[in-house]
């Protein structure tokens, strides 16, 4: 894939051939090499550290065993905790959200299919009622996925349409309801009190039923990304990221500055256009993969 193949570039440069000890050079080449893919500032320095540390602490001087420390070094700044998705008990409602173009509809239709192989029953939402052919745009991936989608017209209270799915999914035993926002920041107090609505409509509707909160993010955007998290966060209380694209970037290091900066898990990753291009996030092959 290209993003592993670009990262595995930067990274041979320091682990490759030329290697032969882990002097100041070295370590400055990887810090530059970490910069490159996206890490952030902080991150690379820190991690870069941390490896002299550990290089000093235990005398390292075989390549495979620097590179197995920095591994560690890595995945240990991702974990933020339980990346799982979590429908039970159901209906589970996933509320997604995003700005514009970032792949949002995308990744819900996506996550119905992958939902839909593993033999649930899954609806989708279209409370993305302000962007123009939003709905029209879900219903395609809907029926690509084999899913029920439940929709108004253009304009619609997007709580409405909520109701109306919740009020379907009961009906019908679904295990899961993906839920389309729309994907806007006019500012914080407009996102927070429209988010804050559709919440409300889930207690009300679905007491006690599971409940997620997942920003989609452009893996293309870099550090742009991270500060999109930062504001999403603040204002809606999030329980993981999709990060899509990652297949056509070499910054795909912004899964560390999310985990590092905001405690937030990466849960899917993007990896394609295809509908199964939809992957569970997992630390270890994606440190793996790159280093």
């Amino acid at each position: 894939m290209a993003f592993f193949d670009a990262l595995k570039k930067i990274t041979a440069n320091v682990f490759g051939t030329g290697f032969t000890a882990a002097d100041e050079a070295f370590f400055e080449e990887l810090e530059e090499a970490l910069i490159l893919a996206d890490t952030g500032m902080d991150t690379a320095v820190e991690s870069v550290e941390a490896l002299r540390r550990l290089v000093k602490r235990e005398g390292l001087k075989d390549q495979e065993a620097i590179r197995q420390g920095l591994r560690g070094i890595l995945e240990e700044k991702m974990d933020t905790g339980d990346a799982e998705l979590h429908l039970s008990p159901a209906p589970g409602v996933v509320l997604f959200t995003g700005v514009n173009g970032v792949g949002k509809t995308t990744s819900i239709g996506k996550l119905a299919f992958r939902l839909r192989r593993e033999g649930k029953r899954v609806l989708l939402c279209a409370s993305d009622t302000f962007r123009a052919a939003a709905a029209d745009q879900l219903e395609i991936w809907a029926n690509r996925a084999g899913c029920e989608l439940v929709r108004q017209k253009e304009g619609t209270d997007p709580g409405a349409v909520l109701f109306d799915a919740l009020q379907a999914a009961k009906a019908r035993n679904v295990d899961a309801v993906l839920v389309d926002t729309a994907g806007r920041l006019h500012n914080k107090a407009n996102l927070m009190a429209e988010l804050s609505k559709l919440s409300k409509i889930i207690d009300r509707e679905c007491p006690g039923a599971a409940r997620e909160t997942l920003l989609v993010l452009d893996a293309a955007t870099g550090q742009n990304g991270l500060i999109q998290a930062r504001q999403f966060r603040d204002a809606a209380g999030l329980t993981g990221i999709v990060l899509t694209k990652l297949d056509g970037t070499a910054k795909g290091g912004i899964v560390i500055a999310i985990a590092r900066e905001l405690g937030v898990p990466v849960k899917f990753v993007g990896l394609g256009e295809n509908i199964d291009a939809l992957r569970p996030f997992d630390a270890r092959e994606y440190v793996e993969a790159i280093i």
